[in-house]
This record gives structure tokens, C-alpha cells and sequence, in this order.
């Protein structure tokens, strides 16, 4: 009863808030002619009385939700949970342990491989539950969702709830199709949910929906600040029929989304939150054989071209910025305006936030509700003051603040460099930063010159530019003419520090299932990783070589029909033989110990130039048609097979293997390549069904320059294997081959200056492979790393890469049988070959009936 007359007082504190101010007639006074003269929005609040009641049916007090029940364990500490508009308490939430993480786990892991033997139709039947049962209760989320998080309840009714629905119906269709359309594949198993504060609802949904649909069971860890919708979340689930177990809450502190990260159960991450925060996880888990997807930070430009419909644009801004009072990783936060039209898109643009509504959440009439706590009003402020001392023009919007909660008004910066620190890191709040550009290119060069790479939108009514300008854009989403749309159907993430991984559409499948040809790989190292135990093998340089005449003689007779000549390989770099930077060059011994040849040793100077060499060769490989790139590689097909007896000796005298074992290796990397070259024009993404009067597009577009880095198996066999399907998806690569049987790539070197491949697509350095691999995966401009080899280079390539988060590929030791076509060739390769693309491009000229 005391709850509810609490609850009864803040509605009527709430109202009052919301009336007209003492500078305007009352509401009591007001006449018809009176509102017509005003023309001011009067209060329309949502009531709050579902809240209200469910609130008090739970004593405003709530335990994890494990198993299907809650739990509140003995001598539990309380937090409580507070609407960010006024202060008031609406519930507390238990302050999980590690046991209680551990709980949870047990519960996802028990009840995994029941939920994933269920049948695709039984399980898309539970899915569909969930999202029939969401909309039943739509309300009821909305208002919480606005009142726990501060977020205008127009947005949490009209976007986060219906998107939490949609993307259950839409995962329910894949639930169904998995054994059809996903046959190769199989749930990864228990998946940890880190979800933000800023969409604790919708985001949760983005990881929950397409981990049921594959198999998985959830542990869901909820922003510390955020908990409750996640909670009733999960008692609609239990009520929609959801088996328990399947779908588990722990309330807890930031601390605990690294236990529940680091426990041995636990085989996948999927986090959303900030760059620092994704970058302790990258390195924490690094080599743990454990799958992690990260959403993380953005500074998305917002481009408007003087082609664009300069009204409509000005709408769009206060959309990409002004959503959620900006706390959206994807907001459009930096404004790139062509020159031409800076002065009058800024006059209209600064009237229009001179007309935004500031208020209580749950008020349906206003524009932005209350930033989410004091510390993120105070780290706003921070970033504004610090660009108004450096000289910049801090324009605020002219409109009434509430003085009780953490609002923060509209803010429009100008006159800023782009080194700016409000230009280039991400402030998280209502503060936009304009710049001006001459020229479509200088358009692209601002917006691409950014640690992050999310989302971008463009504002023009010429569709050509637009088109071809979403494709130099370094983002993960590109809007036409619109921002902030998102669709389950469509996949969501960044390039670049704004991670990696999709949430959404078919390619967010992926971050939910493995190969089944694939064993589930856990090394035997420590965890979770610190600096300390990244150590990278310095060998010595090479010293005269011990050499047996009698096997050196046949071994070069075999190949070359003299007894001895000097045989040290060069490396292969902007599609020349080079010799190498610092002179050593490794010894080549086959099996009995014979000398069969030397390779250069390869430096960080040789791995600077071959990076550059590919990098400059990206842009014109990428730009050629995927018919070019598979000619290119049939040719190499076609001069390695005229070369297969060559190949089949080389291998031989390497490894010391049966002429048919060798024979066979050869063949298979001739089909090999007949087999990616068929792919090159035929994975280069698809138009998928949203709910966009429009287009969608994924487009699967290159990775950039790429480092790979071969294990010792299957010398040949192996290298192909890894450079086909990065070539004919437009990479450029530099790739370290076998480090004990390298021969096989030097030989390369003629067959690739003889198939047309340009200079700097390929670059190939001999030597120790670890140690060409630090200078790699250290270097900012090589996009991904692919490593077969050790567990503690997988570990040091994942723990290194998160740098600047480049995406990597590595086997945790496990060494592939590249004879096997369901372990060397396949989707699981075109997938990390490619970076997924989102463009939406709408429609509108015309209007049926």
C-alpha cells in the first residue's frame, strides 16, 4: 500500500513537473482562442499504472531470474534503480556474486543440448511465442523501458519494443530454416549477453533472438543502471513457454561481465558497449578458443550534399543526433556540410532545435528525456567546455530545461579542426559538431578519418553519387537519405575501433554457430590474458649451415640437374623477387636433415613494405570486376597444373611424403582455386527484405590488406587454401608460408608474375612465421589477421590485434586437414574473407494508390 501511494505521488509530482511554467497562463485558465494563440503542446502523459502494479507485485524488489525462477540468494545486496528524469526509486535489484554468475551458467549449460536436439520447427514455434507474447505485453515494456533508461516514451512504444518483436519473428523463420539453409553448421552453446544502458531492451534482442534460433542457451548480464526491463523480459519468456534454462538474468556490478566472460562454460561473447571496455574483453579472452562478437563505440558522419532536400536533411539530423538525447552509438554526431550550403542548412537547423521539447520521459509531446546519470551529464559538459576553450562557437539550444534530473540541452558546435577532440571521440551525448567539405572526395576523406567506422548517412537527391559514395564509406552502415533505421532482417556493426561482428540478417547468424567439421577447441593456456604472457619467439639469425653432401647432391639433381647451386629464395613484394632488408636468410632441411635451400628471413622493414605495397594496390584490386578477379585466378589454376609434377617434387623433397600423397595435394590445390574462382563473382552480397519501403543491401565487401600466416601442413594445399578466397573477394594480402616447408610458395613466385596477378596483391615473406606475425598484426593499416599455427600465437595474435580491433582468424592449434573439403573450403572462408556492408536506400518519387 505505502508503495503504491508512493507511486501515486510521484505521478501527481510527475504532472505537475510537466505543466506550463509560471510564465504562461494556467492550464485551469486556458480558453479555446487562448491555445490558439499559444500553439504550445499541453502535457500528454503515458499513464504508468501497469508499472505501477507490476512493480508492487514483486515488493519493488528483484532477485536474478535463473532456471525459470527468481533467485535471491542469502545476505544478497541491493541496488537501486532510478528513473533518470527525477531521482525516484523505482525498484532495487540484487548485487550479483561470482556465484551467482556461476549459477546461471550451470542452468544455460544443463538445458543446451536439450533446447538444441528440439526439433527447427519446435524451436521456432518458442521463438515465435516470445515475440507474440512481447507485443501482448508492449505497454508494459515501453514504460519501463522510458522510465528506467530516461528515453521519451514516443521512442521506446515506437522503435525499441517493436524491434524487440520484430526480431523474434524474423529469427523464428531462421530457427525454422537452420537445417536447411545452415547444414554445415551447429550452436556454438552457452552465449554470454553483455547489454548496454543506453538500449537495454532492443540491444538485448539483438543477441537473445538469433542465439535461440541456432541452439544456444543465454546468460544475459544487463547494464549495472538499466536492469529492470531485462527482467521482466525474462518472466515473458517464462511465461511464453520458454524451457527453463534456456534464457538466464544476473544482476550485477561491471565486474561481473568478465566473470561470466571468463567462466570455462561460457563459448560465446556478444557485447555492446564502449571501445575501452571491448578492447579489455578482445584481450581477456584472447586465444580461449571462445567466439566474441563487439558493438561498440561510433562517431558517424552525418554528409549532406548541396543536392540534397535541404528541409528533409534537417529533420534527419535531429533524428541521427537528438534520438535517446544522443546516447546512440550510431547517432550522427559529426555534421559534414558542402561549403555552398553551410550558412542556410545551419540557420535552419539551429531554429529547428530552438523548437525540441525537453521533459519528463514519460510525456508524449516532448523530444529528448534526461541524460542517463549525472556522470554522463558531467562527461558531456566536459567534452563542450573543452571544445569551447580550444576556440570552437557552442551553440545551445534557446528552450526550457527542467532544473530537477540530468537533462542536457541540444548542442550544435562549430568552428572546430578536425583533430578536434569533440570531432573525434565519442562524446555520447545531445552535442553535434559541424564541418564543412568543397568536393565529394574531401566529403569521403572527413568522414573516413576516424578511429571508428559504424554507420554514415548521405543527403542527396542524386542517386549515382550516393550509390557510389556509400561504397568508399569506411562504415557498417550506410543510410541513404534517412538515419537511425534498423531491421532485424538487415545486419548492424562496425569497421574499424567501432568493432566487429553483426547483430542481425543472415550474417549475424554466424557469430552464433560453428562449423560442425570443426571441433570445439579450448587450449590448455592461462586465463584470462595479461600483458605478461604475450611472448613472441626471437629466434637468432641464421648462422653457415650444416650441409650432408650426399642428400643435398640428389636433392638437387631431383630438382635443378646440377649438384649444388646457391638456392636462397627472395621474398615476393609488389610482384618482384626482393631480397630481404637485412640479409640473414633460414636454412631448409628435409626430413633426413639435408639442406634443400635457404629463404630470406623476413624483418618488420620487409613487413613495412609489403603492407605498403598492398595497401596501395587495394583500392584498383577491390574497384575490378569479380569476373577480372576469376580469370586471374584461373589463370594461376591453369600454370600450376601445367607445373604439377614440379609441384609434386618440391613437396616431396620438403616433407619427405609418398609421390601419391604429393600428387594428390597438388590436385587438390589446382581445385582448390577452380573452386574459389567460381565464387568471385558469385558472394558479393544480396538485397534483403526489411521493412524499408526501399532497398536493403549487404553487401560483402573486402577486408583491405590482410596478413595470413600458414601452418606447417600441407605446404602447398594449405597456402591456397587460405590466399584463394581472400584474392577473389578483392584482398590484397601479404602471407607468410610454411615456416618449415616455404618452397612451395617461393615456386609461386612465376606462376603469379605469369597469370596477370597485379603488383602488390600478393607478397610473400619467408622466415620464422611468429615473429613476421607480431610486426603484422602490430601494424595499423593491415585490416585482418588469419594465423595457423600455435595456441600461443592464436593468443598473441588476438591479444595484440586489439590495438585498433582488426579482425582475426586463428585455429588455436588445431591443426585443419586441407585435404578435407569440409575443413579447407567453404562458407566459414568467404565469411572471413568479407566485411559485411548494410546500405538502405529508399524509395519515394512516386506514389501508387
Amino acid at each position: 500500500m505505502a508503495a503504491s501511494s508512493a507511486a501515486n505521488n510521484s505521478n501527481a509530482s510527475f504532472r505537475s513537473e510537466i505543466s506550463f511554467t509560471k510564465d504562461t497562463i494556467s492550464e485551469k485558465d486556458l480558453t479555446v482562442g487562448d491555445i490558439f494563440d499559444e500553439l504550445r503542446y499541453g502535457p500528454a502523459p503515458e499513464e504508468a499504472n501497469g508499472l505501477t502494479a507490476w512493480l508492487d507485485e514483486h515488493n519493488r524488489r528483484f532477485g536474478h531470474f535463473i532456471n525459470n525462477e527468481w533467485v535471491i540468494p542469502s545476505g544478497a545486496k541491493f541496488k537501486p534503480s532510478t528513473c533518470p528524469a527525477t531521482g525516484e526509486v523505482l525498484a532495487e535489484t540484487v548485487e550479483g556474486s561470482d556465484a551467482d554468475v556461476v549459477a546461471a551458467v550451470a542452468a544455460a549449460k544443463a538445458a543446451q543440448v536439450s533446447w538444441a536436439a528440439l526439433s527447427p520447427h519446435v524451436r521456432a514455434k518458442h521463438l515465435y511465442a516470445i515475440a507474440r507474447h512481447v507485443q501482448k505485453h508492449h505497454r508494459l515494456l515501453a514504460v519501463l523501458e522510458s522510465m528506467d533508461n530516461g528515453k521519451p516514451i514516443r521512442e521506446a512504444r515506437d522503435l525499441d519494443v517493436p524491434l524487440l518483436a520484430r526480431h523474434f519473428y524474423h529469427h523464428a523463420g531462421w530457427a525454422a530454416l537452420m537445417a536447411e539453409e545452415l547444414k554445415e553448421w551447429e550452436p556454438v552453446g552457452v552465449v554470454a549477453g553483455i547489454i548496454p544502458w543506453n538500449f537495454p531492451l532492443m540491444i538485448l534482442g539483438w543477441k537473445v533472438a538469433p542465439a535461440l534460433a541456432m541452439g544456444n542457451t543465454v546468460v544475459i548480464k544487463p547494464a549495472s543502471n538499466t536492469r529492470l526491463s531485462a527482467l521482466l523480459f525474462a518472466e515473458i519468456c517464462a511465461e511464453a513457454g520458454v524451457p527453463a534454462g534456456v534464457i538466464n538474468v544476473v544482476t550485477a556490478s561491471g565486474r561481473a561481465g568478465s566473470v561470466l566472460a571468463d567462466h570455462p562454460d561460457v563459448d560465446k561473447v556478444a557485447f555492446t558497449g564502449s571501445t575501452p571496455i571491448g578492447r579489455d574483453l578482445r584481450r581477456r579472452l584472447a586465444g580461449s578458443g571462445k567466439k566474441i562478437s563487439l558493438e561498440l563505440g561510433g562517431k558517424s558522419p552525418f554528409i549532406v550534399f548541396d543536392s540534397a532536400d535541404l528541409d528533409s536533411a534537417v529533420e534527419g539530423v535531429i533524428d541521427a543526433i537528438y534520438t535517446n538525447g544522443g546516447q546512440v552509438c550510431c547517432a550522427g554526431s559529426r555534421l559534414l556540410l558542402q561549403e555552398n550550403v553551410w550558412e542556410p542548412f545551419l540557420a535552419k537547423l539551429r531554429r529547428r532545435m530552438n523548437t525540441l521539447r525537453l521533459g519528463h520521459p514519460l510525456d508524449k509531446c516532448i523530444d529528448m528525456g534526461p541524460l542517463v546519470d549525472q556522470s554522463q551529464f558531467d562527461s558531456v559538459s566536459a567534452y563542450v567546455e573543452q571544445a569551447r576553450s580550444e576556440g570552437a562557437v557552442v551553440f545551445h539550444a534557446n528552450i526550457h530545461v527542467p532544473e530537477v534530473g540530468s537533462f542536457y540541452p541540444p548542442t550544435l558546435i562549430t568552428n572546430v579542426a578536425p583533430v578536434s577532440a569533440c570531432v573525434h571521440e565519442e562524446i555520447f551525448g545531445p552535442v553535434l559538431v559541424a564541418l564543412p567539405f568543397r568536393d565529394p572526395e574531401e566529403a569521403i576523406k572527413l568522414a573516413n578519418n576516424s578511429n571508428f567506422g559504424l554507420a554514415a548517412s548521405l543527403w542527396t537527391e542524386n542517386t549515382a553519387l550516393a550509390a557510389e559514395l556509400s561504397l568508399k564509406l569506411k562504415a557498417g552502415t550506410v543510410w541513404v537519405n534517412r538515419h537511425n533505421a534498423f531491421d532485424a532482417a538487415s545486419g548492424f556493426g562496425g569497421f574499424r575501433e567501432s568493432g566487429f561482428g553483426r547483430d542481425g540478417g543472415r550474417e549475424g547468424l554466424f557469430e552464433y554457430c560453428k562449423p560442425k567439421a570443426i571441433p570445439k577447441v579450448r587450449p590448455g593456456l592461462s586465463f584470462p590474458v595479461e600483458e605478461k604472457d604475450i611472448q613472441w619467439p626471437y629466434p637468432a639469425p641464421s648462422r653457415p649451415a650444416q650441409i650432408p653432401s650426399s642428400t643435398t647432391g640428389a636433392v638437387d639433381r631431383s630438382i635443378l640437374g646440377v649438384d649444388r647451386v646457391d638456392r636462397t629464395q627472395k621474398i615476393f613484394v609488389n610482384g618482384k623477387q626482393c631480397r630481404p632488408d637485412q640479409g640473414y636468410s633460414k636454412p631448409i632441411y628435409n626430413p633426413d636433415g639435408g639442406l634443400i635451400s635457404e629463404v630470406a628471413d623476413s624483418n618488420r622493414k620487409d613487413v613495412r613494405d609489403a603492407v605498403e605495397s598492398a595497401w596501395k594496390a587495394h583500392p584498383g584490386w577491390a574497384k575490378r570486376s569479380a569476373h577480372n578477379r576469376a580469370q586471374i585466378c584461373y589463370f594461376i589454376a591453369e600454370n600450376l597444373m601445367r607445373r604439377s609434377e614440379e609441384f609434386t617434387q618440391r613437396i616431396q623433397v620438403q616433407t619427405g611424403r609418398s609421390t601419391e600423397s604429393c600428387e594428390e595435394e597438388v590436385r587438390k590445390s589446382v581445385e582448390r582455386l577452380f573452386f574459389y574462382a567460381a565464387y568471385a563473382d558469385k558472394y558479393g552480397g544480396i538485397v534483403q527484405e526489411t521493412t524499408l519501403y526501399g532497398v536493403t543491401m549487404s553487401i560483402n565487401e573486402s577486408r583491405g590488406v590482410v596478413g595470413v600466416a600458414c601452418d606447417n601442413e600441407f605446404p602447398l594445399l594449405g597456402f591456397v587454401s587460405l590466399i584463394a578466397p581472400l584474392l577473389v573477394r578483392g584482398n590484397c594480402i601479404i602471407v607468410v608460408p610454411s615456416e618449415d616447408h616455404p618452397l612451395c610458395a617461393t615456386d609461386l613466385y612465376q606462376v603469379f608474375e605469369t597469370s596477370d596477378v597485379p603488383a602488390g596483391v600478393i607478397n610473400i615473406l619467408t622466415g620464422f612465421r611468429d615473429k613476421i606475425t607480431k610486426h603484422l598484426v602490430e601494424h595499423y593499416q593491415v585490416e585482418a589477421m588469419w594465423y595457423f599455427g600455435s595456441a600461443e600465437g592464436s593468443r598473441n595474435v588476438e591479444y595484440v590485434s586489439a590495438l585498433n580491433m582488426k579482425r582475426t582468424w586463428v585455429n588455436f592449434g588445431y591443426s585443419r586437414n586441407w585435404l578435407d573439403d569440409a575443413q579447407g573450403q567453404g562458407q566459414e572462408f568467404l565469411v572471413q574473407a568479407t566485411e559485411s556492408k548494410a546500405v538502405w536506400i529508399p524509395f519515394g518519387e512516386m506514389r501508387f494508390s
